[in-house]
């Protein structure tokens, strides 16, 4: 597949004295009593935030096996998360 020729040059972004900061709007404050609904994508993000699930050691073992050429990726085993992982993208996104 051609994509273009090789001398084509890309133009360069313009100075940052030339660029316009954007303009923020003016926050309004939400009144007293007023509720907000999260979405599922929203529930979902500030649940995984909270996780905080980190394993020093076992980060530890697995850096020391790939450093000692001990580490044995599992290709069957990614394929299969990430077929897992594509499959509940799209059953997701059914609904």
């Amino acid at each position: 597949m051609k994509i273009g020729p090789l001398d084509t040059t890309i133009a360069a972004p313009p100075p940052a004295s030339d660029r316009k900061s954007p303009t923020a709007a003016p926050s309004k404050a939400a009144a007293p009593g007023t509720t907000v609904e999260l979405s599922p994508l929203a529930t979902m993000k500030v649940d995984a935030q909270g996780e905080g699930s980190f394993d020093a050691a076992k980060v530890a073992a697995m850096s020391a096996a790939i450093s000692e050429g001990r580490f044995v990726v599992n290709a069957e085993a990614i394929a299969d998360k990430l077929l897992a992982n594509a499959q509940e993208l799209l059953d997701r996104n059914r609904r």
